[in-house]
């Protein structure tokens, strides 16, 4: 059962990523973007995911994970039930959000800094 406590170091840990705060729910931006988003209640993460593929991840876990709202469908952006993931995975969908918003570059020097893996 992953908690916003197992991803929250990632939120400044990872290159050019920062917290903010949107209307008291925890952001993860990189520049303006936001990348992975938490509900007020810390239950649901939203975050950045391609929208081409966001049909086979929910329908592969759909206690799990669920389709945006209408008005976010035309992001890159999925949700994701917090407590239904373990905390590496949850990490991992961090960073693999983070990806989505940043150079090609400062992921690849991720992958040589960290070849375990999200920690």
């Amino acid at each position: 059962m992953a908690v916003i406590e197992d991803v929250r170091p990632l939120g400044t840990e990872l290159e050019r990523s920062y917290e903010a705060y949107v209307r008291g729910a925890l952001r993860f931006r990189v520049k303006q973007i936001v990348y992975v988003a938490f509900s007020l209640d810390e239950t649901v993460m939203g975050f950045a995911f391609p929208k081409e593929e966001r049909a086979g991840l929910v329908a592969s876990a759909p206690h799990t994970f669920r389709m945006p709202s209408a008005s976010e469908m035309r992001f890159n952006w999925v949700h994701a039930d917090l407590p239904a993931l373990d905390p590496a995975e949850a990490r991992e969908l961090v960073v693999d959000a983070w990806r989505m918003v940043v150079p090609k570059k400062l992921s690849c020097a991720y992958d040589l800094a960290h070849p375990e893996g999200p920690g």
